[in-house]
């Protein structure tokens, strides 16, 4: 009995010895920088620095592969964090937020078919192009709403996707899994939009929705500067958009929202220029 403890002793010993030797001999050496990145990190590895997750980001930055600017829920405080560690000059870029650039919900906007199948936009995009009868418009089967991790999309009612700017960081991972492209990218300081995605000429969008952009070119009359007309189109011109609200009365179809008067109808979100509280 004696030997055999000994014996296993010995040889938990001799294990032991080995991998400590293996151990060292394989070790792989990590900037002090990538773990004091990977600290302030956010750890949701939203993937919107375009890397594999956070720590892909973090090896990225000490490697020279990447600035410390590109990570949205961070902000401009981690960024401020990030060059801090890195030795390098903070260069802040400019807040963006998500915009769900449509209005169309189920009792404004006319549907092909009903959709029975999986809750799902992808899914049922797939069938016949999606049950919505407008081909950009929401499918509102929360896809989005799933996908974001910051709790800032909501879905009203009557089945319309709606992104609070005050809790959105940006992250993009509602953009990535809207199969209509109905979500944008819009930078912060601008509030109003045009609420459509549908590049079918006017006669088509009013048999199919009541809150669409016709393409009469009233909103560019009014405001030349701050809207342009692509494809029966209708956008805001973000970089010059001061003046944008002056078209919004003037708008035939109500399609033009300014989002400090308030969110699309349905919505729980707050006008921003009353009250931050969504943000909490």
């Amino acid at each position: 009995m004696l030997a055999a403890i000994l014996s296993l002793g010995c040889i938990g010993m001799v294990a032991a010895i080995a991998l400590g030797i293996a151990a060292k001999k394989f070790a792989v050496e990590v900037d002090p920088r990538e773990l004091a990145a990977m600290e302030v990190l956010p750890g949701i590895n939203c993937g919107a620095c375009g890397f594999p997750g956070c720590a892909g980001y973090a090896k990225a930055l000490v490697t020279g592969k990447a600035e410390p600017n590109l990570c949205p829920p961070g902000g401009a405080e981690l960024m401020t964090k990030l060059a801090r560690i890195l030795g390098v000059e903070a260069i802040v870029m400019a807040r963006q937020t998500a915009v769900v650039l449509c209005q169309g919900d189920n009792r404004k906007a006319q549907l092909k078919f009903r959709y029975l199948g999986l809750e799902d936009c992808n899914a049922a995009q797939r069938i016949a192009g999606g049950p919505k009868a407008c081909p950009g418009g929401c499918l509102g089967l929360a896809s989005c709403q799933r996908a974001c991790p910051f709790d800032a999309i909501e879905m009203t009612a009557d089945g319309l996707a709606v992104i609070s700017r005050e809790k959105c960081t940006g992250c993009r991972k509602c953009v990535a899994v809207c199969p209509r492209d109905v979500i944008r990218m819009t930078p912060y300081e601008s509030s109003v939009h045009v609420m459509c995605n549908s590049h079918d000429k006017g006669a088509a969008v009013r048999k199919y929705c009541q809150v669409g952009c016709i393409g009469c070119h009233i909103c560019h009359k009014t405001v030349p500067e701050a809207y342009k007309l692509e494809d029966f189109l209708a956008t805001v011109v973000y970089e010059q958009d001061a003046q944008a609200f002056e078209a919004i009365p003037k708008c035939p179809t109500k399609c033009i929202r300014d989002f400090n008067e308030g969110y699309p109808e349905g919505s729980t979100f707050l006008p921003i220029n009353n009250d931050k509280s969504d943000a909490a």
